[in-house]
């Protein structure tokens, strides 16, 4: 079985194959053309020019899918298009190309959920999670756990109530000098910060004694932790990246130098922190499940990487998350997820639309 992805939500471009061999998911081909380097002269995506660029790429980056994996679209099983959410002008260029494409060659055309997709990239490998199972997905607009009873079989156990940890990255990133899209700078400058504070290059050592350095200590970094404390398991980034950008003015005001190293170290341990804990208490919540999926692009942040990984040997789960190159938005993701809907029968017709906000 030979699955097409097509994924345009936001700011990639990305078109790959998937194969399924009666057991495990394998990618094919998985073509990613980025607008980073565009949108970054505006310090995040610009919807208008994003789909713009989409409806020069599409074709292209198809193409170059199907050749890579010695596939014509005739021997394709089914076409999956993201239809949702994400930014809808760059939606409506994938999946018009998608019916288009689906409609040439008389093939299924399959409707996926961009946040499914993202947790469907850790289906991919020599082994796939069994229900039920955990799902945490962390992206640039979502910070979400959910419970999957089957693998297109999802409800919501927690969320962020307002701002996501993705954004609040690239937000507070953007006040201290680091290029859109923040999370990789961000991430490396923390790792700087945690070293400095703990006075060793052992990032993961550093990490562990950071609430015990004079960092973490003296105040001169306090930020609030975004875990909501009502038992829900809810996250609030809001107030957290409001008290960065107080910190940040107040040095400003005051003349006083800002060791940005450090401030990352501290809103990086604030931010990850508080999704192990929301995450240790959904676990606790759900002895039956025991498998986690960490998903999306904050997935590839190494202190939350590592922190998961230490959550999980702590309670006894497994862990599984995808590989950094599937961490951001691609095709491979969006065909993983295909195949499961497939399965199910989910089927869509030459009225299917995109939409900006339907969710899991």
């Amino acid at each position: 079985m030979f699955y097409l992805g097509i994924e345009s939500s936001c700011d990639e471009t990305a078109a790959a194959v998937v194969a399924f061999d009666g057991e495990r998911l394998s990618v094919l081909s998985n073509i990613v053309a980025s607008q980073i380097d565009t949108h970054r002269l505006y310090g995040g995506v610009v919807p208008e020019i994003a789909s713009r660029a989409h409806a020069e790429a599409v074709s292209r980056v198809t193409q170059e899918a199907l050749a890579q994996a010695g596939l014509t679209p005739a021997e394709l099983t089914a076409v999956g298009v993201t239809a949702h959410p994400g930014l809808i002008g760059a939606l409506l260029v994938g999946v018009n190309f998608a019916k288009g494409l689906a409609a040439a060659y008389g093939l299924p055309l399959v409707p996926v959920d961009h946040m499914r997709a993202h947790i469907a990239a850790a289906y991919i490998g020599e082994e796939m999670p069994k229900p039920p199972f955990l799902a945490l997905a962390v992206s640039g607009g979502h910070t979400s756990l959910y419970r999957a009873s089957g693998y297109t079989e999802f409800s919501p156990v927690s969320a962020t109530r307002d701002d996501a940890i993705g954004e609040s990255f690239d937000k507070i990133g953007r006040l201290i000098g680091i290029p859109y899209p923040a999370g990789a700078g961000f991430d490396r400058l923390a790792a700087e910060g945690f070293c400095r504070a703990a006075g060793t290059d052992d990032v993961r050592a550093a990490y562990r004694a950071f609430k015990k350095t004079d960092t973490y200590t003296s105040g001169a970094y306090a930020l609030p932790s975004p875990a909501m404390e009502d038992g829900t398991g809810d996250f609030s980034f809001s107030g957290l990246k409001t008290a960065a950008i107080n910190l940040l003015h107040r040095y400003e005001q005051t003349g006083e130098e800002l060791d940005t190293a450090r401030f990352a170290a501290a809103y990086t341990y604030r931010a990850v922190e508080a999704v192990i804990k929301q995450t240790d208490l959904a676990l606790k919540q759900s002895p039956d499940c025991r498998a986690l999926v960490v998903a999306g692009g904050v997935a590839a942040n190494s202190h939350l990487r590592a922190r998961i990984g230490e959550l999980c040997e702590k309670r006894g789960v497994a862990l599984f998350i995808p590989p950094l190159s599937l961490c951001g938005d691609n095709g491979a993701m969006v065909a993983a997820e295909c195949h499961f809907s497939y399965l199910d029968g989910v089927r869509a017709g030459d009225d299917l639309n995109a939409s900006a906000s339907d969710g899991i």
